[in-house]
């Protein structure tokens, strides 16, 4: 209950009666319990969320055959002596035999082909040799075996893939496209994205056959979904200010596209093109376990073969390749970072325990 007074300069004020005060405490126990329930209804909300995700988890075991007796931990370790073949030194220090594996990468020129190679590297240089390795060999990626095969792959994907996804990912965009036209190639990407690049390459060994040429044209259809929808996201986070500046000029349509969007998100779009150049080569790798090629067909054949040893030193070849193809792309990357301090391969390679090293202790 409030009461109203008179001041001695004739003012009025309201002042809490005793029986508004007398509630105050009862309103603040009754919003502390309710705090309380808040959190209790909070609490086994969390612990009914754990114990689906555990009771999910359980089924997902099961379904994957993880729970049967025959997947024991025994059976994995014994596995690994084929994987990794271990040779006893003066009949006591045990070592792995690294030699094996290099042993098979020479045998099966998984990373340099001497024969192409050959054209190459000589001296004194022979002239007809060069000009046969460039022109008529055409040796630039056979030189690396089936490495290079691999990385061809990804390469030619990357590079017939970029102009549809360029296309597709402008037209796309809401800013470029009203709704809901843009969907028409919004939809076309995201159907593409749903058949993964080892599917791409099934349904075009028909018209191709099973080899290389039929996984890179699988995987520059895959290019067209993913980089595509990379370049729409990007698109949609440009700044309206240059926009809006052309439009008062009477700029064109097609001149606001290119001038005023393209122009804003060039270093993303590169950035984006690497990465997804990364992601093709891998790709290839895998296409390849079904036939088509590089290493992932070395792997698949000397993993039909029971031969682990020599699957692991495909393995090894397929780490070389990747990591390479990664070192490569950080370094164009960081040219088109302004603020990075630019740094040679040969930095990015011998700098790195270093760079480990500073940033453990920091």
């Amino acid at each position: 209950m409030t009461t109203e007074t008179t001041d001695s300069d004739g003012t009025r004020s309201e002042a809490v009666g005793v029986d508004d005060a007398a509630d105050v405490p009862d309103r603040i126990a009754e919003q502390f319990e309710n705090i309380k329930q808040t959190r209790r209804r909070r609490a086994l909300g969390w612990l009914g969320l754990a114990a689906f995700l555990a009771f999910t988890t359980l089924q997902a075991f099961a379904a994957t055959e993880l729970l049967n007796p025959d997947a024991r931990l025994e059976t994995f370790t014994e596995s690994l002596t084929g994987f990794f073949p271990i040779t006893d030194h003066f009949g006591v220090i045990p070592f792995l035999d690294i030699g094996q594996y290099v042993g098979f990468i020479r045998q099966e020129n998984l990373l340099y082909d001497p024969e192409i190679g050959g054209l190459l590297f000589q001296f004194p240089p022979n002239p007809v040799d060069i000009y046969a390795f460039f022109f008529q060999e055409l040796g630039i990626f056979q030189i690396f075996g089936e490495a290079g095969i691999t990385l061809a792959m990804g390469f030619v994907g990357t590079i017939l893939g970029f102009p549809f996804a360029l296309i597709f990912g402008t037209l796309g965009s809401e800013r470029v496209t009203p709704f809901p036209f843009n969907f028409i190639f919004r939809g076309t990407m995201s159907f593409i994205r749903a058949i993964p690049a080892i599917i791409w390459t099934l349904i075009f060994i028909p018209f191709l056959g099973l080899g290389p040429a039929s996984a890179a044209i699988a995987i520059a259809f895959d290019t067209i979904g993913n980089l595509g929808r990379l370049f729409v996201d990007e698109l949609e986070e440009i700044e309206d200010g240059p926009i809006e500046a052309m439009r008062t000029t009477g700029a064109s349509k097609p001149q606001i596209v290119f001038f005023g969007m393209l122009s804003q998100v060039r270093t993303g779009f590169i950035a984006w093109t690497l990465y997804i150049f990364e992601i093709n080569v891998r790709a290839a790798v895998t296409v390849g376990v079904i036939g088509a090629g590089g290493l992932g067909y070395v792997l698949t054949s000397q993993q039909n073969l029971l031969r682990f040893t020599e699957m692991m030193a495909t393995l090894i070849a397929i780490f070389l390749l990747i990591i390479s193809v990664e070192l490569f792309s950080q370094r164009l990357r960081s040219r088109l970072r302004s603020d990075d301090v630019e740094m040679s391969i040969w930095e990015l390679v011998t700098g790195f325990p270093r760079r480990m090293m500073e940033s453990a202790m920091k």
